[in-house]
């Protein structure tokens, strides 16, 4: 685990932050929140040069960020956060742009289904669908990248295809997320002891966010909570996380048992911040620091890759 230090040119935006996060504290939110969280998102700086195309990969709408000279047989699958409950690929086009441009590969960011209205599995399943889907139109090198829910969504995926003997070489060569979400039972000790830090989250937000998802569902389950799941065979991961959130157990305890099965990971904590904080890359300095380092481990894992061949039809009937 390294820690990064909070940077002096940070604190006055991040005081900023706390200010005005600290009004809304607590506020449970459901679906009709999704419009206010969409324009959150949409207003992280477009990157230039950045190209958004309707699409649907494997039966799953959702948009191509496609970048200058992107190498064919590369593709990175981006899963979007909300809780399983908010979020859009389109609302996140300018952030997952950002990253698009830092590794110079086109990314396709699905809309899976959300909750209420489609409860777990729903949204792993597409996360899949969308998966196979690019391997089935001939992508050779995939990284997956998530954040919060779909840092959890990542994790799942990446378990669900190292245990799926119809799979093949289809594999992700690399992964990164920005605070996991990676158990919705809700266990972890920072939920007492980043109480006080996180000036977004409290139990009770991401109790209404699971509530919503599982509906009665066992929290455990692997497909939902990834710390749970059988963590053999993974291609590396980075973790990128607030040392100031209540989520910050999640990616401790998933980096731990990760590294105990053998899996190459990488755990940054950035002192000060907040969950998801490299979505404010125009205010904190730690942002663009962050999604750097994220797009440098992936390029290397996908260079790294880049004379393996997949067949185009791996996981056709899987």
């Amino acid at each position: 685990m390294t820690i990064q230090p909070l940077l002096a040119e940070d604190a006055p935006a991040v005081a900023a932050m706390r200010q005005v996060a600290s009004a809304h504290k607590g506020e449970t939110l459901g679906p009709e929140a999704r419009s206010m969280f969409d324009a959150m998102f949409a207003a992280t700086p477009a990157a230039a040069n950045v190209r958004v195309e309707a699409a649907t990969v494997g039966g799953i709408a959702g948009f191509w960020l496609r970048v200058p000279n992107a190498p064919p047989g590369a593709r990175i699958l981006y899963l979007h956060g909300g809780g399983y409950v908010l979020g859009s690929a389109q609302a996140f086009g300018s952030f997952v742009g950002q990253i698009a441009t830092r590794l110079g590969s086109d990314v396709f960011v699905p809309d899976y289904r959300l909750a209420p209205e489609h409860p777990f599995p729903a949204a792993i399943d597409d996360a899949v669908a969308a998966y196979r889907g690019l391997v089935a139109e001939g992508a050779e090198r995939i990284v997956v990248v998530g954040d919060s829910a779909g840092g959890g969504l990542t994790l799942a995926l990446l378990s669900i295809l190292a245990t799926d003997k119809n799979i093949g070489k289809g594999l992700p060569v690399g992964a990164a997320v920005m605070s996991p979400w990676t158990d919705l039972a809700l266990t972890g000790d920072s939920f007492e002891t980043r109480a006080e830090a996180d000036p977004i989250f409290t139990h009770g937000v991401l109790k209404a966010f699971s509530d919503l998802y599982l509906q009665g569902q066992d929290a455990t389950n692997p497909k939902a909570s990834p710390l749970y799941a059988q963590l053999n065979d993974l291609p590396p991961v980075r973790i990128d996380v607030g040392d100031d959130e209540v989520l910050l157990s999640d990616s401790i305890r998933y980096a731990e048992r990760a590294r105990a099965a053998g899996v190459e990971i990488t755990l940054s904590v950035w002192e000060g911040m907040p969950h998801v904080f490299q979505s404010s890359i125009s205010q904190f300095r730690a942002a663009e620091l962050s999604v750097n380092a994220i797009g440098d481990f992936l390029r290397q894992r996908l260079d790294a890759a880049a004379d393996v061949t997949v067949p185009s039809n791996s996981l056709k009937g899987a």
